[in-house]
């Protein structure tokens, strides 16, 4: 696991931002983060709830957001032309070209991450969350999937396919990254869940948090 340096979230209070030095300035409500790594799936769990977060890791010391302050943009660099093959289709038609973000760090690019490194182990049952993709609204679909023998039998989210459960385990202490596509350029918003039972049976969540999402420029 890796360390962190934490500093607070940055839509929390102005006077505590204000206090460290100019952080408000720095990192106002709005920022848009388009390079690199970034954990746009992390789950904490503060004793009494779940919720997600936006962990930038690509500044010292990194800070934290909350999802909906952020603007996570795949830039016009993203551009991937969709291969052949029946294991792609869920990309588009081949030869098409759709915006990802890829699983593998491109330091032009945002590198989006799934992160647990912040809950401890034996706090949930199997030392597991789940973070489900709940609704997509946008010009197309999102789908984020890990690279493989056939990359559409390893998809973590597809709004675009309805048998899909959308859901992801995210274990404590693990740390993961995915491919991020969006098939057509334009603004997306999407809503994710954060759910878990603790090891006494409790049931912790649902809870909710709104991502906006912008693919091109």
């Amino acid at each position: 696991m890796r360390t962190f340096t934490r500093t607070l979230t940055v839509a929390g209070s102005v006077a505590a931002a204000i206090a460290v030095g100019g952080l408000a300035s720095a990192h106002a409500a709005g920022t848009t983060l388009s390079k690199g790594h970034v954990d746009v799936l992390d789950v904490e769990y503060d004793g009494v709830a779940l919720d997600l977060h936006v962990h930038d890791e690509s500044v010292t010391p990194d800070v934290e957001y909350r999802p909906a302050d952020v603007v996570l943009q795949a830039l016009p660099a993203s551009a991937y032309t969709v291969p052949t093959g029946s294991c792609y289709t869920h990309l588009g038609t081949a030869g098409s070209t759709v915006l990802r973000l890829p699983q593998v760090q491109n330091a032009n690019l945002l590198w989006p991450g799934l992160s647990g490194e912040h809950l401890a182990s034996g706090v949930f049952q199997n030392n597991k969350v789940q973070v489900k993709l709940v609704s997509v609204s946008g010009p197309g679909r999102i789908t984020v999937y890990k690279d493989g023998l056939c990359p559409k039998s390893n998809r973590y989210y597809d709004s675009g396919d309805a048998t899909l459960t959308n859901a992801k385990d995210i274990t404590a202490g693990e740390h993961d990254h995915a491919n991020w596509v969006f098939t057509k350029a334009g603004t997306y918003i999407a809503t994710f869940q954060v759910s878990g039972t603790l090891t006494n049976g409790t049931k912790v969540g649902p809870a909710s948090a709104t991502y906006t999402f912008k693919a091109g420029s």
